[in-house]
């Protein structure tokens, strides 16, 4: 059949090229005048003559005919011996049968992925109050290596020679504790001295009092430190005033004895009471024997001299000037006891703001150090973070909705394995940014996977929504509603490329929805895993 086609194409190609040529018998009459005078083969000869004057004159006429033969004949082949078996084998195959999946069975769960930044929680940048140190704040040691950890007690820095101790607290240090000042930074520093074992007082007393002072002393001691000097020379202030004590009490002592000297003679007083018993008893023995009248009346007349004599002796002295005096001393010396107890609050030792450094959540890691040693201290020293290890990253306003603190999340590890992790916070977009902050805490890693983690950027899953365990699941194309708004699946029960297979409707119950999966239950009919549904025919 196929060569019959070929040879048919050959005479339809034939018969063009006569036409397009003509018959080379038929000459113009010019020449057959002279065909007509010579023979039979120099008949022939003007033939082929004619032939190539009129292939030369149509040369491009010919070329393109033989192209057309070529393609026409090409396309016949390509049509019969390429094209035709595809459309036989098209004509040859089975109607379509039906489109199926088959169910799942397993846990099913709807999730939110974002990529997030591993590194450790809360950096913070430290930077210490150098406003206090007369001189250049040269860094002189202590200063920390990176993933060195910093411990409540832990020596931070050392600037011109002097300790930054790192302390628990929240609140920064913004001045320097002394004597008689209160607030809640005293509070916290109570606090961070009972947190270390050093006794400050009751936290619930905001006045940084005597024993508050005297446990900075012994906080230095912990640290290795001596106490920072006062602002004053206190031990100066403190001789002069126990001096000044010293000699307002020697003045109200010899302000006392003056005013003794100037009151009533204890000795005079006795005899002239001698005096007077003594002339009562002349007058009444001169009575008792007898006496003339002359003799009784100068034993009374005696008698009334004693008693005046006496009355005088017992009489109070002016003793004013001298009773001021003794008050005056009496003040200077209260003033000089005050003026001492100042001078030994003030000696009492302080706590400079520059030279402590109150951190949440110890301890805490060294990530990033500026300072170095020798150098002047500018800015921030170093950046700390938190010793745990955190995952931050952002998601779409939508999808963060979607999250709550607590819930269940994995991210890949460097060797592939999947590690879980946990929702710590979802705050909404600062300073006009659309995107919400997520956090999470990774489960506990080892020391290795910290390293290679840190700094890394990973794919982080987060379940939204999971089912309590295995379930049966299809597709969402493989629900149908029913008459009734009941939703069903259908079920293939035989080969479901035969047209004609089989199918039975099973009612389900669905619940969650994730990944294009639906949690389905049967509740008319059976439905099992492996079961194969009808998504499309």
């Amino acid at each position: 059949m196929s060569g019959e086609r070929v040879n048919d194409a050959v005479s339809e190609a034939d018969d063009s090229f006569d036409e397009l040529i003509g018959d080379p018998a038929e000459a113009p009459d010019a020449a057959d005048s002279t065909d007509a005078a010579v023979s039979t083969p120099a008949a022939g000869g003007g033939r082929l003559a004619v032939w190539r004057s009129v292939v030369s004159r149509n040369r491009v006429l010919w070329i393109s005919a033989a192209v057309a033969v070529v393609a026409l004949v090409g396309g016949l082949l390509v049509g019969r011996f390429v094209m035709a078996p595809a459309s036989a084998a098209a004509d040859d195959a089975p109607a379509p049968g039906l489109v199926t999946v088959p169910v799942e069975f397993g846990p099913l769960s709807n999730d939110v992925t974002i990529r997030g930044e591993v590194g450790f929680a809360d950096p913070v940048e430290v930077k210490i109050d150098t406003s206090a140190i007369s001189g250049p704040a040269v860094v002189t040691g202590q200063v920390p290596a990176l993933g060195a950890e910093l411990t409540q007690l832990s020596v931070a820095l050392e600037v011109a020679g002097r300790p930054v101790i790192t302390l628990p607290g929240e609140l920064p240090a913004y001045r320097t504790l002394r004597f008689g000042v209160s607030g809640p930074d005293v509070v916290q520093f109570k606090e961070a001295m009972r947190s270390v074992g050093i006794d400050a007082g009751d936290p619930a007393d905001n006045v940084f009092d005597e024993q508050a002072a005297n446990a900075v002393t012994a906080l230095y001691a912990a640290v290795g430190y001596t106490g920072p000097e006062s602002e004053e020379d206190g031990d100066s202030a403190v001789r002069a005033a126990q001096e000044s004590v010293r000699s307002a009490e020697q003045a109200l002592s010899a302000a006392r004895a003056q005013l003794a000297s100037a009151g009533r003679d204890g000795d005079a007083i006795a005899r002239a009471d001698l005096e007077v018993a003594n002339a009562r008893a002349v007058l009444q023995g001169a009575r008792d024997n007898g006496a003339s009248w002359d003799e009784i009346v100068a034993a009374q007349n005696q008698v009334a001299t004693a008693e005046l004599a006496r009355e005088q002796a017992n009489a109070a002295p002016d003793t004013s000037s001298e009773r001021a005096a003794v008050d005056a001393a009496a003040s200077q010396l209260s003033q000089a006891q005050d003026d001492l107890a100042r001078a030994r609050q003030q000696a009492l030792p302080a706590l400079p703001a520059g030279e402590v450094l109150y951190l949440t959540e110890l301890p805490r890691r060294v990530d990033a150090v500026t300072a170095e040693r020798g150098s002047i201290l500018s800015g921030a020293a170093m950046t700390v973070s938190g010793a745990t290890v955190a995952l931050n990253g952002s998601a779409a306003e939508a999808d963060a909705k979607l999250l709550t603190v607590g819930s269940a999340a994995t991210f890949a590890l460097p060797d592939g394995a999947e590690h879980a992790a946990t929702v710590t916070a979802v705050e909404p977009g600062t300073g006009g940014e659309s995107r919400w902050k997520v956090s999470l805490e990774p489960a506990e890693l080892t020391p290795e996977q910290i390293s290679q983690l840190q700094g890394t950027n990973v794919r982080v899953t987060i379940a939204v929504g999971a089912t309590a365990g295995d379930v049966l699941s299809v597709p969402a194309a493989a629900l149908t509603a029913g008459p009734g708004g009941e939703t069903r699946v259908e079920v293939v029960e035989g080969d479901p490329r035969d047209p004609d297979a089989r199918t039975r409707l099973v009612v389900v119950e669905t619940g969650l929805s994730a990944g294009g999966a639906v949690e389905v239950r049967a509740t008319e009919g059976e439905l099992a895993e492996d079961d194969l549904v009808v998504v499309g025919r």
